[in-house]
């Protein structure tokens, strides 16, 4: 069985302050969880995250990084950087990156070799939008993602890959996919890495599901056979409701 890992996403959320309170709140409700926690945090506030959880089971993440080491890249933070300061995770490819910045599933790719590089673990997203679903062209643009998103990724760095599987028409809507959707949807995903990566990669891969995975419906899609954990926002800034998610996996 995977390890299942539930990631918070905060996305432009909290001040340094309202970190403090929020880690603080959460640290001693997760602290039995059988799930690997992570809480992805802005640039801002990854000084303070990595000061208030160290020494507990929550590691912390950043929501993207730079595919270049250094340069002319005004406003980009790189890897290196995030390697520095003790981040161990990167989101990379967030759907809200993809369509509001531009990313291709080339500089998703560009980006995950990037961390992986730099030692950091990416948590890379991949999903549908209504109209690709609801035109029979979910497969072939998941397929899509995956096989140009990871095309220069190894099995052995795999090992170091998180995948969220996110349909765009739930993320921040309240709509959630079914048990269901989101269990077949995963399960064809995991059939792509599969056919670039053997049966053993492909099984051990850790999936999760995002998209509106809150404190009441994260005990059922969690007891999914093809769900490995979420990538929560909204419920992620609520201590109580993210705690509810973590602890749902037993």
């Amino acid at each position: 069985m995977n390890t299942k890992v539930i990631a918070g996403n905060w996305k432009m959320n909290n001040l340094q302050a309202d970190t403090t309170a929020t880690l603080t709140q959460l640290i001693p409700l997760v602290a039995d969880a059988t799930a690997t926690v992570i809480v992805c945090v802005p640039y801002t506030n990854l000084a303070t995250a990595l000061q208030v959880v160290k020494g507990t089971n929550v590691h912390v993440g950043a929501q993207n990084c730079h595919w270049a080491e250094k340069g002319a890249f005004t406003g980009e933070i790189a890897p290196s950087m995030l390697k520095e300061m003790g981040v161990e995770y990167v989101i990379v490819g967030h759907s809200e990156r993809r369509t509001y910045f531009g990313e291709t599933n080339q500089t998703v790719l560009a980006r995950t070799k990037a961390a992986l590089n730099a030692g950091l673990k990416p948590i890379v997203c991949i999903g549908e939008t209504l109209e690709q679903r609801n035109g029979g062209t979910m497969e072939q643009v998941l397929t899509e993602q995956i096989q140009q998103g990871f095309a220069e990724i190894t099995a052995e760095q795999m090992a170091n890959v998180i995948v969220a599987y996110e349909p765009v028409w739930a993320i921040g809507t309240g709509v959630t996919a079914t048990n269901e959707q989101a269990n077949d949807a995963i399960a064809f995903c995991r059939s792509v890495f599969e056919s670039m990566y053997g049966s053993d990669t492909a099984a051990s891969l850790c999936i999760q599901y995002g998209g509106s995975m809150n404190d009441k419906n994260a005990k059922e899609l969690l007891s999914m056979p093809h769900i490995d954990g979420g990538l929560v926002g909204g419920a992620s800034l609520v201590a109580e409701k993210f705690a509810t998610i973590v602890n749902a996996i037993k």
